[in-house]
């Protein structure tokens, strides 16, 4: 699966978003670069914080909207800059985006609704993750999330009752929740 496949297709997609202001705005970058065995993406590894309800978990570059963002693209680049050192504003190209979704957390609908943005970097980059933010941040192959063998099952418990839930399981890494349903509806897009 290549960058110029993913470009393409994204140009011709007219992704979901929601409208109004009653929701505070996220945004997070998928940032694909050509890898051996085509697109790779960055995943993370979140820091463990308390009162963070996505601590620990594998996720994406990004965060919340600042009232300093001129727009989603710029506080997905904002969060990745600051997360793991890609400067999407110089090394990056914008491919576009995918549905808005709506954060779940602790079993919850969040007033926050998410925008994840697919970039290519441009050139050669190299990951410096932010400790305070990050635990860890690596390549993943693209193509690998549609392998059987990665294809994998996240068991979490909410209120004592037992919860089951999709998940992309690389070299150890369990990538499930939002995180997931994002990759997921890029998986979609793609042949």
């Amino acid at each position: 699966m290549e960058i110029d496949v993913v470009r393409e297709r994204l140009r011709h997609h007219r992704p979901t978003t929601v409208d109004g202001t009653q929701y505070a705005r996220a945004a997070v970058a998928v940032v694909l670069r050509p890898g051996p065995d085509g697109a790779e993406f960055v995943a993370i590894r979140r820091a463990e914080r308390p009162n963070d309800p996505w601590s620990g978990h594998m996720a994406l570059p990004g965060g919340r909207q600042s009232s300093s963002d001129a727009d989603l693209f710029a506080t997905a680049a904002r969060e990745t800059f600051e997360e793991v050192g890609i400067d999407l504003r110089r090394d990056g190209e914008l491919l576009g985006h995918l549905d808005d979704l709506q954060a779940i957390g602790r079993g919850r609908l969040l007033d926050l609704v998410i925008r994840p943005v697919v970039c290519a970097v441009t050139g050669p980059v190299t990951l410096h993750p932010d400790p305070t933010e990050v635990h860890t941040a690596l390549w993943v192959p693209l193509a690998s999330l549609r392998r059987a063998e990665v294809q994998g099952r996240h068991r979490s418990e909410l209120g004592g009752q037992a919860l089951d839930h999709p998940a992309f399981v690389y070299q150890g890494h369990t990538i499930w929740g939002l995180t997931y349903r994002i990759l997921s509806g890029l998986l979609a897009v793609l042949p």
